[in-house]
């Protein structure tokens, strides 16, 4: 059995492209016909082709958030669920995306509710996403959730953008400046120590300390120490995605230094607002909100405040409590909620803590981003130009002899 890609046109004159398992193109094209369908193109599909290349696919959250939309748009309109996928699977231009609103049009098809084909691509629709969608199904507002989605990514999407655009920087300047001065150390500080050699004398302490990282980088010894530090980036990284590691990253991150650790509170409970106000907007019963909530917080420390937080709920205890107990959530955020609970609009209450603390993470990035850039300047000017200085040095002794 394998598989191929047809293209057929049915009784409407429209153009269907699709995928069907098949034992050669004639069974696949007898199928088509006895689907009333006009076959134009049938190929079949490589297998290896398709494993190279499934890595590669992705589906970009701007690719996401333009399918929501217009899903939305088409539901709103009073189009059917099965054909709005199909016209959505034909004018998508992301690959991966147009898959899987296929497989998801073909589950809808065969009975399944679109939470639950949305539910079977999990790379592609987050648990929030699935249960929204489902929350909608139930409520019989599907076209207002799935824009609710929309802004959900998007705002998640414009947070995500703001601590990328302060971490680029300083990032890319820092591996310049190691680049550089690993450059200078592996081939411009050995010609400068042959010469000082030839010379003879005594040379500056600056100058044997630049000379002395030369020969260790230089040497055999350099190569476990670059590889060591490599080795070191990449254990941390996998380690940090262990639930040790992730309870170690999620309260360090919050005490870094230079205003990093304030944004990285500011972005966890953004999104904490943001998501738990969205979901509960939408309908999803409480403990379940609360615990996608924690499971999408990106952050150790919120997430298991909110997984403790859930456990008072089920004993009747209000939101607010819990929460007042764990250093992340301040007061401001707290009280908030209280009055939120209490007045009966908790979703909106939700939704202006998430917008003061985006626009908090707005100014706090602004500002973080006035104070790294002189900093990496200096520490880069401090690294590169050490290393001149410390060269040039014996070059002043020469000069002073020579007089």
């Amino acid at each position: 059995m394998a598989t191929f890609a047809y293209k057929a046109r049915n009784r409407q004159g429209e153009v269907l492209q699709d995928q069907m398992d098949g034992t050669d193109k004639m069974s696949v094209a007898s199928q088509l016909r006895q689907q009333g369908l006009l076959v134009i193109d049938i190929k079949e599909q490589g297998v290896a082709q398709k494993d190279i290349l499934e890595p590669f696919k992705k589906v970009k959250p701007a690719d996401l958030v333009v399918f929501t939309r217009q899903f939305a748009t088409m539901i709103n309109a009073g189009l059917p669920i099965v054909r709005s996928l199909y016209v959505l699977s034909e004018q998508t231009e992301n690959p991966k995306l147009q898959e899987v609103i296929v497989a998801v049009r073909k589950d809808v098809e065969a009975g399944l509710a679109l939470s639950e084909a949305l539910e079977k691509h999990p790379k592609v629709f987050s648990r929030l996403y699935v249960e929204m969608v489902r929350a909608g199904e139930i409520g019989g507002i599907l076209d207002g959730v799935l824009l609710r989605i929309a802004d959900q990514l998007e705002d998640d999407q414009e947070l995500r953008r703001k601590v990328k655009s302060a971490m680029t920087y300083p990032v890319i300047v820092l591996v310049l400046a190691v680049l550089a001065a690993s450059f200078m150390l592996i081939f411009i500080v050995p010609i400068f120590a042959r010469m000082f050699e030839d010379l003879g004398g005594t040379l500056p302490l600056p100058t044997r300390i630049a000379m002395g990282i030369s020969g260790v980088l230089t040497s055999i010894f350099g190569v476990f120490i670059y590889g060591a530090l490599i080795g070191g980036v990449v254990f941390f990284l996998r380690w940090k995605n262990t639930e040790n590691g992730r309870k170690w990253w999620g309260k360090v991150s919050l005490k870094l230094p230079v205003k990093i650790g304030d944004v990285i509170q500011k972005v966890a409970l953004a999104r904490f607002a943001r998501t738990l106000g969205t979901l509960s907007a939408a309908g999803v019963p409480i403990l379940q909100a609360i615990e996608i909530t924690a499971a999408s917080s990106g952050n150790w420390v919120v997430e298991n405040a909110l997984l403790k937080t859930r456990e008072a709920i089920r004993e009747g205890i209000p939101i607010y409590r819990p929460l007042e107990s764990e250093p992340v959530f301040p007061p401001m955020v707290t009280r908030m909620i209280a009055v939120g609970e209490e007045t009966g609009d908790l979703d909106g209450m939700l939704t202006k803590i998430a917008e003061f603390y985006e626009s908090e993470v707005d100014a706090t990035v602004k500002a973080l981003t006035s104070i790294i850039e002189p900093l990496m300047i200096v520490v880069v000017g401090g690294i590169v130009g050490g290393i001149i200085v410390a060269m040039y040095l014996p070059m002043f002794k020469i000069f002073e002899l020579v007089e």
